[in-house]
């Protein structure tokens, strides 16, 4: 895209009625994308298939990568909501428990449906920079690292060099992952810990 940001959509849901619009909107598209690919992504195809006129896809909508966008922000959204109520409900654990916990939802989070998972993370690297999923992300690396900090182990490369590292091991195994279409989530959770693990210096039983 040649413009410095992702599109932003036109005008946020306040009421419950346009709320229900927008999540029809993005459930069809996020159906379509998962079923047909980029080929049959078109506004047209969208409205069609969240029963809603083209008309009001584009009163919040300015275009396709816009809704794109918007799909790739909710996904972001609802994994680090995720890994927060895991880190939130395993406080005290041992570090490996804590671990455990994160990984548990990073996996359920890919296998839930990793067609679509491909998808946005495809789309999530040719779409231009959204300053609203950038902050998602920081809040996820924040919550990495405070585990980190808080696990009380000797840190490989120091707190921030060690957190983007374990960081770019989860998510670069995921995202192979989901390239070759795997879904044997036990298989990914084990090399994926074995990694953060071996990284950490921690023997992977």
């Amino acid at each position: 895209m040649s413009s410095a940001e992702t599109p932003a959509p036109r005008k946020r849901p306040v009421q419950a009625r346009s709320a229900i619009t927008v999540d029809a909107i993005l459930t069809a598209a996020a159906h379509i994308l998962e079923g047909e690919g980029m080929e049959g992504y078109t506004t047209n195809a969208i409205a069609a298939r969240a029963g809603v006129s083209i008309g009001s896809l584009y009163q919040y909508f300015p275009n396709k990568e816009a809704i794109t966008a918007a799909l790739v922000l909710a996904d972001a959204e609802r994994l680090y909501e995720g890994l927060q109520a895991a880190s939130d409900g395993s406080a005290g654990a041992p570090f490996l428990a804590r671990l455990e916990a994160l990984l548990d939802v990073v996996i359920a989070h890919q296998m839930e449906r990793p067609v679509l998972a491909r998808m946005i993370d495809m789309e999530e690297r040719r779409l231009a920079h959204d300053p609203a999923l950038q902050a998602v992300h920081e809040a996820g690396f924040a919550l990495v690292r405070q585990e980190l900090q808080d696990s009380g182990l000797s840190l490989p490369f120091g707190l921030e060099a060690s957190t983007v590292d374990v960081f770019a091991i989860v998510l670069g195994i995921c995202d192979t992952a989901g390239e070759r279409g795997e879904t044997d989530g036990d298989g990914l959770k084990a090399r994926i810990r074995h990694a953060v693990l071996s990284y950490l210096g921690l023997r992977p039983s």
